[in-house]
């Protein structure tokens, strides 16, 4: 069972500050297999997969809090999905597969959060998780397939509330989220994704909130790996789509400051791939994105302050994507990769500011391949391949825009 570790006072005249001391170590490997074998259904197809090594859940409504939290990953997670269909998938099907290391969340409401959260899975061997559709000779109305591997990662919440939180995470297991479809016709829309990462730390904070948060992040595994192929016959929309990064931190807020200090070392390689065919399209595109570092800190307030060290090297940062189909109407495929990434920005209606200090250093090759083929007759044709070192970009907006 899920740890759950929750505190509410709202609307108590006397209410106490909380505190919660998490301390959670795993040892032994932990894994999660599925397996659907369908002839055929009416309305679709529902499947979740999840395995993770330690989780906790800590929130806090009208009273102050602090955590603590200590988790310690020294095994393996693995989640595997596999749907087997012989000849209809439904209206509208999904097939989630998540594997998790470490996973924190923490949330507060019209209060104040402090914290140390600390994730560790330097002895994992590896997280991964893997869903797949094998329907070759099935139809489908809409599918959604999405496979998700984390070796760490953490979840911070604000509604009207106040947060100082420090995240402190190391990894060095190797993370693998590969999975794909090949269904025979789609008559909808058919979106397969992977998402890969070492380190992710994400906020978001609303309804006038204030965040202070402080990332350390180093991610030394052999491999961050998000890959998924997809093939169809004839298909409405195909949109297949991979997602790899070494370290992430991705923080919005809506308020009047926003500060974030983020330190972030990768070594591991990182790669994205995304391949996608079909015979007869209407819409078909393939977009892969690897990046070794990116952080992110957006308040649509008045304030955001980013204090940004990256480091990125080892083997290199790849991100592969390709469409091909014999005919039909749009095509495109759309390759990016990154060594390091940061942005950041305000909003200029809320007399905004910015205060940035930025220093990113990249090692490591950077390639990017993207490749789009119509082998018979098409309306649309567009290709993008993006690789850069280091980029950063930093503004004032107006929200919406």
């Amino acid at each position: 069972m899920l740890p759950l570790l929750v505190a509410c006072a709202a609307g108590t005249s006397h209410a106490q500050d909380s505190t919660v001391l998490n301390n959670q170590i795993q040892l032994g490997d932990i894994f999660s297999t599925q397996t659907l074998n369908v002839v055929e259904v009416e309305e679709g197809v529902g499947a979740e997969t999840i395995a993770t090594g330690n989780s906790v859940l800590a929130g806090a409504e009208g009273v102050d809090m602090a955590i603590t939290s200590n988790q310690t990953m020294a095994a393996s997670a693995q989640a595997v999905t596999t749907a087997n269909v012989s000849s209809g998938l439904g209206e509208a099907s999904q097939i989630n597969t998540i594997a998790t290391g470490n996973s924190a969340e923490a949330s507060i409401t019209q209060a104040t959060m402090t914290g140390v959260l600390s994730q560790i899975a330097t002895f994992s061997p590896e997280v991964t998780a893997q869903g797949y559709v094998e329907a070759e000779t099935a139809s489908a109305g809409d599918l959604g397939v999405a496979t998700t591997a984390m070796s760490n990662t953490a979840s911070l919440g604000l509604r009207n509330g106040a947060a100082g939180v420090r995240v402190n995470q190391t990894s060095a297991a190797a993370v693998l989220a590969d999975g794909g479809a090949v269904v025979q016709y789609v008559s909808g829309t058919a979106d397969v994704s992977g998402v890969a990462a070492g380190n992710n730390v994400g906020l978001v904070g609303t309804d006038t909130s204030a965040a202070r948060i402080a990332v350390s992040q180093s991610n030394t595994g052999d491999l961050v790996q998000a890959s998924q192929f997809t093939a169809y016959g004839n298909a409405q929309t195909a949109s297949t789509s991979a997602k790899a990064g070494g370290n992430i931190v991705g923080a919005v807020n809506e308020g009047p400051l926003l500060d974030v200090a983020t330190n972030q070392y990768n070594e591991a390689d990182v790669r994205a791939q995304a391949e996608g065919s079909a015979w007869q399209f209407g819409a078909g595109s393939a977009t892969a994105f690897a990046v070794g570092n990116s952080t992110l800190a957006g308040n649509t307030g008045e304030a955001v302050a980013l204090d940004n060290v990256q480091f990125n090297t080892g083997g290199g940062v790849e991100a592969i994507a390709g469409f091909t189909g014999q005919e039909g109407y749009d095509s495109y495929s759309r390759a990016t990769a990154v060594g390091n990434d940061a942005t950041a920005y305000s909003c200029s209606n809320c007399s905004g500011s910015m205060s940035i200090g930025n220093a990113q250093t990249n090692s490591a090759d950077i390639g990017a391949t993207s490749t789009t083929t119509v082998n018979g007759t098409g309306r649309l044709i567009n290709s993008t391949s993006t690789a850069i070192g280091n980029n950063a970009s930093f503004y004032v907006t107006r929200p919406g825009n």
